[in-house]
């Protein structure tokens, strides 16, 4: 299914969760936030949301700095 993921078009399989596209996409274990259709999904949602045709996915990732 086609989903749009930081603004660019992105291919998954149906029923992707967040956690399956955050690993695929190379966020596995790092601390992101990610809006879904303009909505910030929390974090113990990552797991069971899963995605649909058409979705637009925004993964945000904190980097620090001094």
């Amino acid at each position: 299914m086609q989903i749009t993921l930081n603004g660019q078009p992105h291919v998954c399989a149906p029923a992707t969760t967040i956690v399956q596209l955050l690993e695929a996409a190379g966020y596995g274990g790092r601390r992101v936030a990610v809006e879904l259709n303009h909505e910030i999904v929390p974090r113990s949602q990552h797991a069971s949301r899963t995605l649909a045709e058409g979705d637009q996915v925004e993964i945000v990732q904190a980097i620090g700095g001094g």
